[in-house]
C-alpha cells in the first residue's frame, strides 16, 4: 500500500466569536489517500491555516521540506518509521510546535488507516485492553461575557452532565490572564464562589476538576488561591501557571495537596520529560494531535507510568479527537478520564456536526470503540459549510 495524496480541509464554524478564546472554533482535518482506497483521517488543535503550510509548503533541502512530500509514496502502514523520517526531514522548521501539531494530525490519520487495513480498531494495534469501559469527564465552558451569567451557566451545565451519566466534570474557571474567556475579568475569589457553586449542586459524589488556563502570574498567588480549595476536593487543578514556569511549577506542587496537571501545549514526549523531571505535576495532559499524533502520545503514556503519574489527555476539537483519545484510554490503565465533549455541553458548531458515528457513554461509562480504524466518519455537507466558512475569511 502506498500514500497517494494528503488532503488538508481548513475548518471554521461560521459564527466564530473572535473574543472567545476557544479553539474550538477552528479546524485543520487531513484525510490521508492510498492507492488501495484506504482513507484515513486525522486533526490537530493550532491554526489550521498555519497547519495547512506546515503540510503543503514546498521545501528546497533535505532537513526543511514540507510535511506532504515526506509521506508520498510511502507505506502508511511503516508509522514509527515515517514519524521519525517526517521529524528529521522538517528539523530546521520543526522539533516542536505548529510542525509536530500539524504532523500529529497526519500521524492520526496513518493509524486510522492501519486500523482499517487490519479491520481492527486501532487500540488493538496500540496494546491490550486495559479495562471494559472507560472514564469520561464532561467539559464545561460557557461562552457568555458577564460573570453572572456564567456562573449560572456553569452551574446549569454542571447539573446537565450529571443529569446525562456524566460522574465527572471539568470547569474552566478562569477570569485572569491569557485565557479569560470572553473578556471577563474578575479577582481570584470568583473562581473560589464557581467551584462552591457547583460543587453544592452536584453533590459529594461527582469529580470536578479545575481549569484555570494560566491565570496566576505568580507561583504565591497561585498557592494561595489554590489552597482554598481543599475542602472542594478537586480531583486536579489545570494548568495554573505558564506551561514554561517548571521551577515555578514544581515549587506549587511541592506546596499544595491538591494534583497539580499541565501539558496541553506541549509538543513531543521530549517535552513531557521536561515536564515530568523538573515540574514533577501529577498529571500530564497530552493533547494527541499537538504532542505529534497517537504515536508520541503513547510514548508519554509510557513515561507517565515509569514516574507513576496519571495522564488525562486534553483535547479541545471535534469527535475524530475524541475517538483517538478512547482508543489510547481503552490500553491505558493510568488514564482515569479523557475529556469528553458531547454536543449537548458545549457551543462549538464543529463539535456538534462535523463527525458521525461517535463513541457513547451511559452512567458516565464509555463504550470500547469497536469499529475498524478510529471509528468516525465525517459527516461531508457539515465538512463543506466549515471549508466554505474559512474560504470567506481567507482562501
Amino acid at each position: 500500500m502506498k500514500i497517494t495524496k494528503i488532503q488538508c480541509h481548513v475548518l471554521l464554524d461560521p459564527h466564530y466569536d473572535i473574543a472567545a478564546t476557544s479553539s474550538a472554533q477552528d479546524d485543520l482535518v487531513v484525510e490521508v489517500f492510498t492507492d488501495e482506497g484506504i482513507v484515513g483521517i486525522g486533526e490537530t488543535d493550532l491554526n489550521p491555516w498555519i497547519a495547512r503550510e506546515c503540510i503543503e509548503a514546498p521545501g528546497t533541502h533535505t532537513m526543511d521540506q514540507g510535511l506532504g512530500s515526506v509521506f508520498i509514496g510511502e507505506d502508511p502502514l511503516d508509522i514509527e518509521r515515517l514519524w521519525l523520517k517526517a521529524y528529521q526531514a522538517t528539523a530546521m522548521t520543526g522539533r516542536r510546535g505548529a510542525l509536530v501539531n500539524a504532523l500529529g494530525a497526519i500521524d492520526m490519520a496513518l493509524w486510522d488507516i492501519a486500523g482499517k487495513a487490519a479491520n481492527k480498531p486501532v487500540w488493538q494495534l496500540l496494546g491490550e485492553k486495559s479495562r471494559d469501559h472507560l472514564g469520561a469527564y464532561a467539559s464545561l465552558q460557557p461562552e457568555v461575557s458577564s460573570f453572572d451569567a456564567y456562573l449560572s451557566s456553569m452551574v446549569k451545565w454542571a447539573h446537565g452532565a450529571k443529569e446525562m451519566g456524566f460522574r465527572a466534570a471539568k470547569l474552566e474557571t478562569t477570569f485572569s490572564g491569557p485565557y479569560a474567556n470572553m473578556g471577563i475579568r474578575e479577582d481570584d475569589e470568583k473562581m473560589t464562589e464557581v467551584i462552591k457553586a457547583v460543587r453544592q449542586a452536584v453533590g459529594p459524589d461527582f469529580t470536578i476538576m479545575v481549569d484555570v488556563q494560566y491565570a496566576f502570574d505568580s507561583v504565591a498567588r497561585a498557592i494561595k488561591t489554590i489552597n482554598t480549595w481543599q475542602e472542594f476536593d478537586l480531583f486536579f487543578v489545570e494548568t495554573p501557571l505558564w506551561v514554561d514556569d517548571l521551577d515555578g511549577m514544581a515549587e506549587l506542587v511541592a506546596n499544595t495537596p491538591i494534583r497539580i496537571a499541565s501539558g496541553e501545549w506541549l509538543s513531543t514526549h521530549y517535552e513531557f520529560k521536561d515536564l515530568i523531571r523538573y515540574g514533577n505535576v501529577g498529571v500530564v495532559q497530552p493533547d494527541i494531535g499537538r504532542v505529534g499524533g497517537l504515536s508520541e502520545a503513547r510514548k508519554v503514556c509510557n513515561l507517565a507510568k515509569e514516574h507513576n503519574k496519571l495522564v488525562v489527555p486534553h483535547l479541545w476539537k471535534t469527535g475524530i479527537s475524541v475517538a483517538a483519545a478512547a482508543h489510547l484510554a481503552t490500553v491505558t490503565p493510568h488514564m482515569p478520564f479523557f475529556e469528553f465533549l458531547p454536543p449537548a455541553l458545549c457551543e462549538s458548531a464543529l463539535r456538534k456536526h462535523l463527525v458521525v458515528d461517535e463513541i457513547t457513554m451511559t452512567d458516565g461509562k464509555v463504550t470500547i470503540p469497536q469499529k475498524p480504524g478510529l471509528g468516525v466518519e465525517i459527516n461531508r455537507d457539515a465538512l463543506a459549510e466549515f471549508v466554505g466558512a474559512a474560504r470567506k475569511l481567507r482562501p
